[in-house]
């Protein structure tokens, strides 16, 4: 597995120190070279799900790059003295290794996301970048005994990489079972950002974005579907941060 040299540790998560063109520089290098390196995304609401869910935390801790992708653990790191952290926000990700690979002659595959969606944003993702070929693709509605074909399927496109656009746990399960056997360099979970691209749901404006409010922008679209989310995990990060700092207790480790 391969780590970056800036990985710590915060409350016992894997976090790799590394601003957008530096993240974006691994991907190549890993398409270059042929190593596998599996990237995740943590924000506030993962790290909080990784307290009680030690199945996820396993699947995050498999990861080669764990990548920041939230304003709150930035703001946590710097609570505890972590000056350089940068928030890398996956949906910008996903759009820089597209346009990479378009560049490059690489050539990415898409799991996840509904049939229609899916096509929306293939579509989209070729119209901005002339020339993008994919690999392959295949919607996130499936069942258990369609995944070994799934997994065989993505292994026979020669794919540069991979994006699993499916939500938290389920990718990072799919991920750390079968990662090993897709034969991909570059594999990242990127959620909803299929979404986004797609046009099916709306990002929120670029001052929200370099506020770190789009947790708010999504909340506020989505209220049935996001306020308990946002509302219960933020409150509970803020306790673990004020608890923690009171304490005098360090929650930063150091590779």
């Amino acid at each position: 597995m391969q780590q970056a040299a800036s990985r710590i540790t915060f409350f016992g998560t894997p976090v790799d120190l590394l601003d957008r063109e530096q993240t974006l520089a691994r991907a190549q290098q890993a398409m270059d070279s042929g190593q596998p390196l599996r990237h995740t995304a943590l924000n506030v609401a993962k790290l909080i799900k990784l307290e009680g869910d030690e199945l996820l935390a396993e699947d995050v801790r498999g990861s080669d790059l764990v990548g920041i992708d939230g304003m709150g653990i930035v703001l946590g790191l710097k609570l505890f003295g972590v000056d350089k952290a940068e928030r890398v926000a996956g949906v910008d990700l996903f759009l820089d290794v597209l346009a990479l690979c378009a560049r490059t002659g690489r050539r990415p595959y898409i799991l996840g996301a509904r049939q229609d969606v899916l096509e929306r944003a293939m579509a989209e993702a070729m119209q901005r970048n002339p020339g993008l070929e994919f690999a392959g693709a295949r919607n996130g509605y499936y069942g258990p005994d369609d995944v070994p074909q799934i997994v065989a399927d993505i292994r026979v496109s020669g794919a540069d990489c991979l994006f699993v656009a499916m939500p938290t746990p389920r990718k990072e399960r799919f991920l750390n079972a079968h990662a090993r056997d897709l034969g991909v360099p570059f594999i990242m979970g990127v959620g909803g950002s299929v979404d986004v691209l797609a046009g099916h749901v709306s990002r929120a404006p670029r001052w929200m974005q370099r506020n770190g409010l789009e947790w708010f922008h999504r909340m506020v679209k989505e209220p049935r579907k996001m306020f308990w989310r946002y509302a219960s995990t933020n409150a509970a990060y803020a306790w673990l941060l004020l608890k923690t700092k009171l304490s005098g207790r360090n929650p930063l480790e150091r590779y």
